[in-house]
């Protein structure tokens, strides 16, 4: 395992040396790091090394090769600042063989019902409220993965995605961008090791002006009339360490069934777009280190907790205090059905921030596909 992330790390910060020597700004395409699925954002976004379901696209797509059957679909629907913002994923996942997985994922982020003001008033400056029409400011991203299981590496699993961007600013103005992730998984006994490097390549999105809607709004008002520009997403890097824990199984036979047992996840993401507000940072990178646990009953109720965002927050006298964001969820599992809750929030806990009731649905249906012979045991446990 350790040879494929020595493999991985240099190449991150190769790419990301490059990007230092160009201006790049900070948090582009950043709603692709607000997270996917219930499960994941109850557990402080710890996922990486153990997501076996539609979202793996998301998270890392070589968990792609740990759905049970044939094909499965993931939905999540979220609300951000008060209902302002909407926040949409849908994922399908289906295993071709033993060894390999197909995926495709779609996530949107928009603010819908935006006031258009600019011909507020009539020529002759009367106040006309019916001259008030409406735009949307949306985000997409469209994730094509696959994932593969070579024979000659029973514990591994590669996965990689295509993604297209597109973002419209209304009439205004668009983007499309395109870029690639990589990720792996490896497993033995209860140990599972993830590792996912977003945007390996960069992820360019180019702009797309259109002057006609905003020219001469923008030259009464003094603001500067933006050219066409190419923004770039610096590599992000996901690392997550996960082991399982059986509390009660029917027999003490070791092939017994489980009835209970505990999860505890230890990750963290690097960033190489300079220094963030993050416990850890330097001019190269920043690490954001984020936690979770879950405790299911008989694979079918999940107990699911986490902690993540650990930010350094200055205060009015000048003082700086360490706060963090924690979070909540449960799940029921039945038949092929399985509910996902998670009470979190994109903001801190300092300033009592809004929080979210997010629910996620993932459906598994089709007859399903025996895992590899090789594979090993203890990945049942997930």
């Amino acid at each position: 395992m350790l040879k494929y992330l020595g493999l991985i790390t240099p190449l991150v910060f190769c790419i990301s040396d490059l990007f230092a020597q160009v201006e790049t700004p900070k948090y582009v395409n950043e709603y692709l790091a607000i997270g996917v699925g219930a499960k994941a954002l109850a557990m402080g976004n710890s996922q990486t090394e153990l997501v076996d379901d539609a979202t793996s696209g998301y998270w890392n797509p070589a968990g792609l090769l740990n759905i049970e059957d044939k094909y499965t679909v993931s939905l999540m629907h979220a609300q951000y600042f008060a209902g302002i913002a909407n926040y949409d994923f849908i994922g399908f996942a289906t295993k071709i063989d033993e060894q390999s997985a197909l995926g495709i994922s779609a996530i949107r982020f928009g603010v819908d019902d935006i006031p258009d003001t600019r011909y507020l008033f009539d020529p002759d400056g009367t106040l006309n409220w019916d001259n008030v029409k409406s735009f949307s400011a949306s985000d997409y991203a469209f994730l094509f993965s696959y994932a593969r299981q070579f024979p000659q590496l029973p514990n591994v699993r590669f996965g990689a995605n295509a993604k297209v961007i597109y973002r419209n600013a209304g009439q205004f103005a668009n983007a499309w961008g395109f870029g690639l992730d990589f990720g792996f998984q490896w497993s033995k006994d209860n140990w599972k090791v993830g590792v996912t490097a977003k945007d390996i390549t960069g992820t360019y999105n180019i702009w797309t002006y259109n002057p006609a809607t905003f020219y001469d709004v923008f030259a009464s008002t003094g603001n500067t009339i933006p050219d066409n520009s190419i923004e770039a997403a610096t590599p992000r890097l996901i690392l997550g360490m996960a082991k399982h824990f059986p509390l009660w199984k029917r027999s003490k036979q070791e092939d017994a069934e489980e009835l209970m047992g505990v999860l505890i996840s230890l990750g963290a993401d690097l960033t190489f777009d300079g220094q963030r507000n993050t416990v850890v940072k330097s001019n190269l990178m920043s690490l954001d280190p984020h936690a979770g646990i879950e405790i299911h009953y008989q694979k079918m109720i999940f107990l699911r907790g986490g902690i993540s965002q650990f930010q350094y927050i200055k205060e009015f006298n000048g003082n700086e205090t360490l706060e963090y964001l924690p979070s909540f969820g449960a799940g029921l599992a039945f038949k092929g059905f399985t509910v996902d809750y998670a009470l979190t929030n994109i903001g801190d806990i300092s300033t009592a921030s809004l929080y979210s009731h997010i629910f996620s649905l993932k459906v598994n249906f089709g007859h399903s596909i025996k895992r590899a012979s090789n594979t090993p045991k203890s990945d049942k446990y997930y």
